[in-house]
């Protein structure tokens, strides 16, 4: 990918925005994308939202995550688009995410099924115990 990314926090990334982004990646699928007001509420509770855009201002990828800035940071999601995964994109938000979050945080997150290999790849630890109630 010889494209220039540019990171940025984006607080009031809009809603339509983000939703074509989780299309355009592997999340759509376990996201309410056909809920924009539920969409927009998921940004508006968040205290981080990390965007790669190309040198063209196209959104590739987005971090969405919710911290305490002191203890832990949860990578609530991370999307790429399809087109653009391989190239180090999904590594680097994350990376800005915790950097502004705190690197003294403990950064967690649970893996989508089809990217649970992805982690190990790029150093990050496996914790056998999470535990979690359903919607309802």
């Amino acid at each position: 990918m010889s494209k220039q990314m540019n990171y940025v926090i984006e607080p009031e990334l809009p809603p339509t925005e983000f939703i074509d982004v989780l299309r355009r990646s592997t999340l759509a699928e376990r996201r309410p994308v056909d809920d924009s007001a539920r969409i927009a509420k998921m940004l508006a509770g968040a205290d981080l939202v990390v965007t790669a855009r190309d040198a063209d201002g196209t959104l590739v990828g987005v971090s969405r995550a919710i911290t305490d800035f002191a203890y832990c940071t949860y990578l609530s999601d991370l999307a790429v688009d399809v087109a653009h995964q391989g190239h180090g994109i999904g590594r680097k938000l994350i990376h800005v995410t915790h950097e502004h979050a705190g690197l003294e945080t403990r950064l967690i997150l649970l893996a989508a099924p089809a990217a649970a290999s992805y982690y190990p790849h790029i150093e990050m630890e496996q914790h056998d115990s999470c535990w979690m109630i359903p919607p309802q």
